[in-house]
C-alpha cells in the first residue's frame, strides 16, 4: 500500500482497526461454517481450457492426475459436465456482482453498460441461470435468478448505482472500511446462495478492494492469528457453498500498468500457519485464483471477459478424492490436477484445510 502520509500512530491505529473490521466481517457471518471435521469425499470442480481460452471437452478419467500435498491420490468418482445437461448435478447458477464501492461512478457507469451488453447476446436468452448482485454502502443486494437477459436488463436500470460517502474513501481508514464491506458481502453472498444445491459462479466486476499489505506494514501476532483464521473459515465455506469465484477488472486497458494488476500475485500460496498470515491473501483476486476461477483485466472489452468467465459453466469436469483426518487443526493442503496434453490449461481449487 503506498504512503498515506499519515502518522505512525495513526496508521497503527487504522491497521487495527482493519483487524477488528475483518473480524467482525467474516468471523460473524461465517460463524456456522468454521471447520469441524474432516471430508470423507473431496469433490473439485476442473475446468480445462485450450490455448483460446475457451472450455475443453471430451476428456476422461485416465485423462487426469490428482496430487494432494504432491501426492498422487486416486480418483474415487469422476463426471464430465457440458452445460445444464448434466446427468445429476444441478445447473451451475451465474451470479453477476456489480461492485460500487471499490470504483468510481465513471466506472461503475462503464461496467453496467458492458453488463448489459453481455446480457443481451443472443437476443436476451441465457444458457445459466444468473441473477443480478450490487454492491454499495448499503450493503450487498441479490436478484432472483433468471434465464432472460432482458428481464434482468430491466432489473439492471431499475438499481441504480449506489454511491459510497467521499469522506469515508479517503486514507487508510476509508481503505479498512471498504475492505470491511467487500468482505461482509462475501460472507453475505455465501450465507445467501451456499446452501442452494449446484455450482456457483460468482463474477465479481471490480478493481478489487484494498490489499492493505506490502512493505513495512507489520500485522500483530494477534492480528495475524485473528487474520489466518479467517483465511481459512472462508476457504473452507467457498469450498462448501461449491462457489467459484471469477474477478474482472472494469478499468480496462487504463489500469493495465497499475501494481493492483500484478501485485495480487505475491498473497495466492496457501497460508500454512498464522505468522504467515496478511490481509493480502483476503484479496479479491486471490480469492479467484485460488477458488479455481478467473483473473480478467488490462481489456476494455469487459462483456466479453464476462462471456469468458461465464464460459466456465459450459464445460467442466468434477473429480471426487478420499482425503484423510489432518494431524492438528488447520492443516493445509494443497491441491494440483494435471493433464498430460499439449495446449491445455487447468484450473481449480488450488487447496483446503484439513482437520482432525
Amino acid at each position: 500500500m503506498r504512503d498515506t502520509g499519515l502518522g505512525s500512530a495513526v496508521v497503527h491505529q487504522a491497521y487495527a482497526r482493519c483487524a477488528i473490521l475483518i473480524f467482525v466481517s467474516l468471523g460473524a457471518g461465517l460463524a456456522q461454517n468454521t471447520p469441524t471435521g474432516p471430508d470423507p469425499a473431496f469433490a473439485l470442480q476442473v475446468v480445462v481450457t485450450d490455448r483460446s481460452g475457451k472450455p475443453f471437452p471430451g476428456l476422461e478419467e485416465e485423462d487426469f492426475k490428482l496430487l494432494d500435498n504432491k501426492r498422487p491420490q486416486k480418483i474415487t468418482s469422476f463426471e464430465a459436465v457440458r452445460g445444464s445437461n448434466a446427468s445429476q448435478l444441478p445447473p451451475t447458477e451465474v451470479i453477476l456482482l456489480l461492485d460500487d464501492v471499490n470504483s468510481t461512478i465513471t466506472n461503475v457507469a462503464f461496467a453496467r453498460q458492458q453488463v448489459e451488453k453481455f446480457l443481451g447476446r443472443d437476443n436476451g436468452v441465457l444458457s445459466h441461470p444468473m441473477l443480478l448482485a450490487f454492491l454499495s454502502d448499503a450493503g450487498l443486494k441479490l436478484g432472483s435468478p433468471s434465464q432472460d437477459g432482458k428481464a434482468l436488463i430491466a432489473e439492471l436500470n431499475a438499481n441504480p448505482a449506489g454511491l459510497r460517502a467521499i469522506t469515508r474513501s479517503q486514507g487508510v481508514y476509508g481503505a479498512g472500511e471498504r475492505l470491511h464491506l467487500s468482505l461482509n458481502a462475501v460472507a453475505q453472498l455465501i450465507r445467501a446462495e451456499g446452501a442452494k444445491p449446484g455450482r456457483k459462479l460468482v463474477v465479481w466486476i471490480s478493481p478489487g478492494w484494498p490489499i492493505l499489505s506490502g512493505p513495512g506494514i507489520q500485522l500483530s501476532a494477534r492480528d495475524r492469528q485473528g487474520t489466518f483464521q479467517q483465511i481459512v473459515v472462508l476457504s473452507d465455506s467457498l469450498r462448501k457453498a461449491d462457489m467459484t469465484i471469477s474477478s474482472i477488472d472494469p478499468l480496462g486497458a487504463a489500469d493495465a500498468a497499475q501494481t493492483r494488476t500484478f501485485y495480487w500475485k505475491e498473497f495466492v500460496n496457501g497460508v500454512k500457519r498464522p505468522d504467515d498470515a496478511q490481509y493480502g491473501n483476503l484479496a479479491l483476486p486471490v480469492l479467484a485464483f485460488q477458488s479455481g476461477g478467473r483473473v480478467l483485466n488490462s481489456s476494455n472489452d469487459v462483456a466479453s471477459e464476462i462471456a469468458a468467465a461465464v464460459s466456465d459453466a459450459d464445460i467442466y469436469y468434477v473429480l471426487k478424492f478420499q482425503t484423510s483426518p489432518a494431524a492438528v487443526a488447520n492443516q493445509y493442503h494443497s491441491v494440483e490436477v494435471k493433464i498430460d496434453k499439449p495446449g491445455l490449461a487447468v484450473r481449480t481449487r488450488t487447496g483446503y484445510y484439513a482437520q482432525p
